[in-house]
């Protein structure tokens, strides 16, 4: 009984001559237990918005076709530009061409920069095209949505849909999860073109390569499978994009400066998901076989 009061007493001594290490100490020694906690709170949340898309379905449909548009063309401000749309192909137009740009130089070193058009066709579908989606999507759709559901929470919107008999998880969060899953697949569909566009007149305007060669290795190349499966990607990256970004608007806290902090975490977090979607995804598929043959 002395030992245990002493014990105590030297670690009160501690804590009032060192307050910022052991405020350190205790938050370290929490981190295994609130990471856990916050997964299964985000888990338990996916569950509940993915379980009410049927709901979202039959009483939002109104909601769900406004938020299709509005998705795609975007709203105010960004309606002016194209909305998403532009920005995503304008994104991927940049990627398509720095990939030409890098392959053909790279290639070029040791005299196969015929392979330009392989490079431009394995890279784009696999690779940077799912990537730049995503991160597009986040940083223009995603974004929006938290700040926009956080605002509804701190102004007690949420609260008042509750009263009101609605839903506010299949209103607020499915609806955008069928849009956004609605929209992406034009919206992919956009930005491999761009990608493919710009890849090619890169390589063969600017770098002079013959159209035919170009041709031959891209089309030798581009599998229908990997299409197929990068579709699959973009759609799941989709899912998890709007998932994570109502998650932090729907529960944030704090006022406008909580809506902001809310926004910036759900981003970082965005941003992480969508390479990790992809890196599993890629071993997934081609991790054991890379499903071609490259021949001169």
């Amino acid at each position: 009984m002395a030992t245990a009061t002493t014990t105590s007493a030297n670690r009160a001594v501690l804590r009032s001559r060192f307050p910022r290490a052991s405020r350190d100490v205790r938050k370290a020694a929490g981190w295994p237990t609130r990471a856990l906690n916050s997964t299964g709170k985000v888990a338990w949340f996916a569950v509940q918005a993915v379980g009410e898309v049927g709901h979202a379905l039959r009483y939002y449909r109104k909601e769900i076709v406004r938020l299709i548009a509005e998705i795609g063309m975007g709203a105010g401000a960004m309606a002016v530009v194209g909305g998403t749309v532009a920005i995503v192909g304008f994104v991927t137009l940049s990627a398509g061409s720095l990939i030409a740009i890098q392959g053909f130089a790279s290639l070029g070193n040791i005299g196969v920069e015929a392979f330009t058009g392989f490079l431009a066709a394995l890279v784009n579908v696999r690779l940077t095209a799912p990537v730049v989606t995503g991160e597009a999507l986040a940083a223009t759709v995603g974004a929006g949505a938290t700040a926009e559901i956080g605002a509804m929470r701190i102004s007690e919107e949420i609260d008042a849909l509750e009263v009101m008999g609605i839903k506010s998880i299949s209103y607020l969060v499915s609806t955008r999860i069928i849009a956004g899953g609605v929209v992406i697949i034009p919206l992919y569909a956009m930005s491999l073109i761009m990608a493919f566009a710009a890849a090619q007149l890169t390589t063969t305007v600017l770098y002079g390569q013959s159209g035919g060669t170009y041709s031959h290795y891209f089309h030798t190349f581009l599998r229908p499978n990997d299409v197929f499966w990068s579709f699959i990607e973009v759609i799941i990256i989709s899912v998890i994009v709007m998932i994570n970004h109502c998650y932090f608007g729907y529960n944030c806290s704090g006022g406008p400066v909580g809506v902001g902090e809310a926004v910036g975490r759900s981003m970082r977090t965005s941003l992480v998901v969508v390479q990790f979607v992809v890196l599993f995804a890629s071993l997934a598929l081609y991790g054991t076989n890379p499903n071609f043959n490259l021949t001169v």
